[in-house]
């Protein structure tokens, strides 16, 4: 029997909290550590967790955390379909669009794994034509260029997947069409993606679950005015990933519409046909395969008990002692790799949204942190932005670490006797090193404190399965993170309070403080 208790009526927490700063990094950070604490992951990664302020007896206490709060069996309960998303009464399916690892799981008769293979092969099927041409706009021109129109998780995770691949499959052979994305209801977001493309050759993705998204909707009619102004059908560019029960559903204004369901939150749909159509049209249906691959090996390796065998697990686990023992309110997601450029910006999206939550998932207050403020940018580029703070303020930050040995390109150039790329690897060996150990020196502006624990994920290099195995540990590590603190890591009331004030303005009807702020802007 699954219970959900209250992070802090575990006797675990209590013996967690007990050993708050118990290590010195500086202390302990040598090679021997460096070797033993190194776990594998799916698709050849590693993940090492060596500069972390932990020991042998603080993981011992978070395995006991692991076993007090069930996680390894709240995790395979989701996975058979239970009711895990207890706000909105809906099961948590994003892990079964990409593999089975529980029972069948079965929503009014329905299997609802064969449910999302299907709509995989319908898009693949879709992607083949357009590439062969038997899918072509409406003058008869093939399509080279795809647009995905959505916002929020119909948005940060494909675009950040897409950059993420977009290199690799050029060097490779496999990109097959070139992707935008316009998201903000900011008319100069859509504005600018529309002026720069050659319409009659473009298709158009509109995604939205409900069909009722304000922003995307906006925007769809704002390309739609472009495209009628150039003398094209809009029926004949456009498809739509959306509901069954949507008025995009089955609607000649599309060429053909995919579909998702409320099993699939937005932020963690990348794995469905959200992602699914613009990756596999962008890089074609093969690679596409290749990236949920890795992620269903990540999140096989998820359901093992022990957490030293468990990337994702352990992780989540050493992220709780920070936010809850250590109390440290931030963690930054720092990719030494261009092509992940974006993946910060979707990360604190899905972790911020899942796990930003003040109740447990009966709706009482917690009396305990819960979701970090998450931020990241890649490096170098950060190492020149916000790493001043992270060496040297007043807040200690944990980091995150992802690396490459190869870069995905191929191209290099040789300076001062070393390659970028191992420029670039240099710079991340270094700041591990510098954040933990710090240095000493008479200036106090000199003066650098250390002890700034980090964890790194690094492989070979950055692939369609790496990639899939990158996105399913983190969004398992939210997962087994609201499982700790008993929240329902799978609602995201805290977008609607806004929306509805916003209907408000529009409608003019309004109280007088917000008539006050409308005024600025003349509304």
């Amino acid at each position: 029997m699954i219970n959900w208790n209250n992070f802090d009526t575990l006797n675990s927490y209590k013996k967690m909290l007990s050993l708050k700063n118990a290590i010195k990094l500086s202390d302990v950070l040598d090679t021997g550590r460096i070797a033993s604490y190194a776990m594998p992951m799916a698709g050849g990664l590693t993940y090492n967790y060596a500069a972390k302020q932990v020991n042998e007896q603080i993981l011992s206490i978070l395995q006991e955390v692991a076993e007090e709060q069930q996680l390894a069996d709240k995790y395979k309960a989701l996975l058979e379909g239970e009711i895990i998303n207890t706000g909105e009464g809906r099961k948590v399916l994003h892990q079964l669009a990409r593999g089975q690892h529980g029972a069948d799981v079965i929503y009014s008769g329905r299997n609802m794994r064969e449910f999302y293979v299907e709509q995989q092969g319908r898009v693949a099927e879709f992607a083949g034509k357009v590439h062969s041409g038997k899918i072509t706009g409406t003058r008869g021109d093939t399509f080279t260029t795809v647009v995905q129109i959505g916002i929020g998780g119909s948005d940060l995770g494909p675009r950040a997947l897409y950059l993420a691949l977009e290199q690799w499959a050029r060097k490779n052979g496999r990109k097959r069409m070139d992707a935008r994305f316009i998201s903000n209801v900011d008319p100069d977001d859509a504005s600018a993606v529309v002026s720069g493309l050659d319409l009659p050759k473009t298709l158009f993705i509109l995604v939205s679950k409900s069909g009722t998204t304000q922003e995307t909707l906006a925007n769809e009619l704002f390309v739609k005015e472009f495209l009628k102004k150039s003398g094209l059908d809009p029926a004949k560019h456009m498809i739509a990933v959306t509901s069954e029960t949507s008025p995009l559903a089955n609607n000649p204004g599309y060429l053909t519409s995919f579909y998702m369901d409320d099993f699939i939150g937005g932020r963690f749909s990348s794995s469905s046909a959200v992602g699914g159509a613009v990756l596999s049209l962008a890089f074609g249906p093969d690679v596409f395969s290749e990236f949920l691959s890795g992620a269903a090996a990540a999140d096989a390796a998820a359901l093992e008990k022990d957490i030293r065998k468990n990337p994702a697990l352990l992780d989540a686990l050493i992220g709780v002692y920070e936010r809850n023992a250590l109390g440290y309110p931030s963690t930054a997601i720092l990719p030494y790799s261009q092509a992940l450029s974006r993946f910060p910006a979707h990360l604190q999206q899905a972790d911020m949204e899942s796990n930003g939550k003040q109740v447990n998932r009966r709706g009482e207050p917690v009396n305990y942190e819960t979701g970090p403020v998450i931020f990241g940018e890649p490096g170098t580029n950060g190492q020149h932005s916000f790493f001043q703070l992270l060496h040297q303020g007043t807040d200690i930050i944990p980091l995150q670490f992802i690396g490459f040995e190869e870069n995905q390109g191929g191209e290099d150039i040789v300076v001062d006797g070393s390659t970028s790329q191992k420029k670039l690897c240099a710079n991340l060996a270094a700041q591990i090193v510098a954040f933990a150990r710090g240095q000493s020196d008479s200036n106090p502006n000199k003066n650098f404190p250390g002890e700034r624990p980090s964890s790194l994920i690094y492989g070979k290099q950055l692939t369609p399965e790496t990639l899939g195995v990158l996105l399913s540990h983190y969004e398992n590590k939210i997962m087994f993170q609201g499982f700790v603190w008993n929240i329902n890591s799978f609602d995201q009331e805290g977008v609607q309070l806004g929306k509805i004030l916003t209907k408000k303005v529009l409608s003019h009807e309004m109280d007088p403080v917000l008539q006050a702020y409308a005024g600025f802007f003349g509304l």
